[in-house]
C-alpha cells in the first residue's frame, strides 16, 4: 500500500509541484492551502507523514498551530516543515512544537526526498518494535521503555518526540561515550545539519530540566558530539 502524505502548502504552484513529484516517487497525496481545511480533514484521519509550511495564507504562524494539534493527536506521526523562512528562531520553535524536521524550500527535491524516506522507516520500525517484548533501559533515575518510546525521570514522565527519544537513546546505551552528531543522526534515522542536532540536544536538555534544575545527564564534548553523563548510571 502507498505511504500517504499530507502537504499543507498555501501557494497553489508549489503545491501542485511537489504533490506531481511525491506521487512520481510512488507516494498518495493530499494537499491542503490551509491550517482548517487540513485540521478538519486530519484529526480524523493521520496520514503517514506530514510536510507542513509555515505562513498559511493570513495565518502567518498557522503551521506551528497545525504542527502542534498534529502532535498533540499523535507522539510518532512524522512531521517535517518545509518553508521558505530560515530563522534560527523559527527552527528552534518548529522543533519545540513537535517537528521531526525543518528544511528550507530551496533544499534539492532528492535530499528532501531522502528525508521523507528515512523518516517513514523509522515510524515503521517503531510500529514493528511494538510487537515485541518491553525492552526497557535505567540508567541511575531515567528509565527509558525502548519498545512504548516512553521516558521517566524520578518516575516523572519526560515528553519526547520520536527524534528526540531515538538521539537519546544512543546516548545512553553507552554511558561515557561520545556520539557525534552524525552518529545521532544515524540513531535517529533522519538527515539533519549541524544546528539542527544541536537544537534536539538542546530540547533533551531542557525537557528534564523541567523536572529536576540540576539535571546534568547529557554532557557536551566540544568539537566532538555529546555523551550521557556515566555518573547518572
Amino acid at each position: 500500500m502507498k505511504k500517504h502524505i499530507a502537504l499543507i502548502e498555501d501557494e497553489a504552484g508549489i503545491r501542485d509541484n511537489y504533490r506531481a513529484a511525491f506521487e512520481r516517487r510512488g507516494y498518495r497525496v493530499s494537499t491542503y492551502g490551509d491550517r482548517p481545511s487540513a485540521w478538519q480533514v486530519l484529526r480524523q484521519s493521520l496520514p503517514d507523514l506530514a510536510i507542513i509550511d509555515v505562513g498559511l495564507g493570513d495565518e502567518p504562524e498557522g503551521g506551528f498551530t497545525l504542527c502542534q494539534a498534529l502532535r498533540a493527536q499523535s507522539a510518532t506521526l512524522p512531521i517535517i516543515f518545509l518553508t521558505a523562512r530560515d530563522s534560527d528562531i523559527d527552527t528552534v520553535h518548529g522543533l519545540r512544537l513537535g517537528a521531526d524536521d525543518y528544511v528550507t524550500k530551496d533544499m534539492s527535491l532528492d535530499h528532501l526526498l531522502a528525508r521523507i524516506t528515512a523518516l517513514l522507516r523509522r515510524a515503521e520500525a517503531w510500529a514493528e518494535a511494538l510487537q515485541k517484548p518491553d525492552e526497557v533501559v535505567q540508567r541511575g533515575r531515567m528509565e527509558m521503555n525502548v519498545d512504548r518510546m516512553t521516558v521517566s525521570w524520578d518516575q516523572q514522565p519526560v515528553d519526547l518526540t520520536v527524534t528526540e527519544f531515538w538521539m537519546l537513546h544512543s546516548l545512553v546505551q553507552h554511558p561515557g561515550h561520545v556520539r557525534s552528531r552524525e552518529q545521532l543522526m544515524e540513531a535517529a534515522s533522519t538527515v539533519l545539519d549541524d544546528n539542527t542536532v544541536t537544537s534536539h540536544i538542546k530540547r533533551i536538555r531542557r525537557k528534564f530540566m523541567q523536572l529536576d534544575g540540576s539535571f546534568d545527564g547529557i554532557q557536551t564534548a566540544y568539537g566532538m558530539g555529546y555523551r550521557w553523563n556515566a555518573r547518572e548510571v
